[in-house]
């Protein structure tokens, strides 16, 4: 009985006894039984982490910050990816949901009622990440997408910039992405402006898909003096045909996510510097109930607001 509450961690046991029992246990090769321990707690030291994508370093991050988040807590995250696929999604979450998680952190707030449905009847904590537009299941952390897209205009336009055109892909699945756009658009009306010209592709994002659409773009549209991308890897691309077409003086490329591409391309580019990591962290830390004083919180939300960078204040560069 002893051996078992120090491999569970129970407060009673003394640390000269746990060290004991711990140095056994490695001497011996032993590895405890989790599903034998779920028989009667009717759960598991596991928390389901579903995610869209691993094709990018946006998820991988986020990742980071989850199993940073869990260190010391005795839980263990298990991942499922549903390519922005909501069946798949459902169905992801639907299997993980078998093993009886502790937790379970999806990400965006636009699942179908069905899906929505099967999250609430799992009876555990569900944490949404990534974006807060919309009605949360139950706790949510991220950041607002539309107000992102609109604060990224405005700067641009207080930067001088009049000429916008816009290149993104796959936006009926990319649903963040597509609140940015929206957003953006939003703000420059709010000025009498609109994107004079755009492309959108079908497949999901990459640089070579910005640079091909950034291609078709200045072919169509030589005037403009900015483009806005659905993130920062089409905003990559984009600044690799405007290398080609020697237009990198007058267009300024602007993405989304600050990622450490963007700032290592010989130009310069304007982005939204999401905090990914802090992201998945704060998420561990409220699937495992210790959620840091620090954190900045309100309720079941917590908010954060990404950083421009990469806009030099009035001048167009044009």
């Amino acid at each position: 009985m002893t051996v078992s509450r120090a491999l569970r961690g129970a407060p009673d046991v003394s640390a000269q006894t746990r060290q004991r029992v711990l140095t056994a246990t490695e001497q011996l090769g032993y590895v405890g039984n989790r599903l034998a321990l779920s028989l009667s707690s009717q759960k598991t030291n596991l928390v389901a982490v579903v995610v869209p994508s691993m094709s990018n370093i946006v998820f991988p991050e986020v990742l980071t910050g989850i199993s940073t988040g869990l260190e010391g807590s005795g839980m263990q995250a298990v991942f499922g990816l549903s390519d922005y696929d909501t069946r798949k999604e459902r169905d992801v979450i639907r299997d993980m949901l078998s093993w009886r998680p502790s937790a379970i952190i999806v990400t965006g707030l636009d699942q179908p009622e069905d899906t929505v449905r099967i999250l609430k009847s799992a009876d555990i904590p569900v944490i949404q990440i990534m974006d807060l537009d919309g009605t949360p299941i139950d706790f949510n952390v991220g950041l607002s997408h539309g107000k992102a897209g609109e604060e990224m205009a405005r700067a641009l336009i207080a930067s001088g910039r009049k000429r916008f055109g816009y290149i993104g892909s796959a936006l009926e699945r990319d649903l963040r992405a597509a609140k940015r756009k929206a957003g953006f658009e939003r703000a420059l009306h709010e000025s009498g402006l609109a994107f004079i010209g755009q492309r959108l592709g079908d497949t999901l994002s990459s640089v070579s898909l910005g640079k091909y659409l950034t291609q078709q773009l200045l072919r169509d549209e030589p005037n403009l003096d900015c483009i806005y991308y659905s993130n920062d890897d089409m905003a990559a691309g984009g600044a690799f045909a405007g290398i080609e077409a020697s237009r990198t003086d007058d267009i300024l490329m602007a993405g989304f996510n600050g990622l450490e591409l963007a700032a290592a391309l010989p130009v310069r580019i304007a982005t939204s510097k999401s905090p990914r990591r802090m992201i998945g962290e704060v998420a561990a830390r409220l699937a495992c109930g210790s959620m840091a004083p620090d954190i900045p919180s309100s309720g079941k939300i917590t908010a954060f607001v990404p950083e421009i960078t990469g806009i030099v204040p009035g001048n167009s560069g044009s």
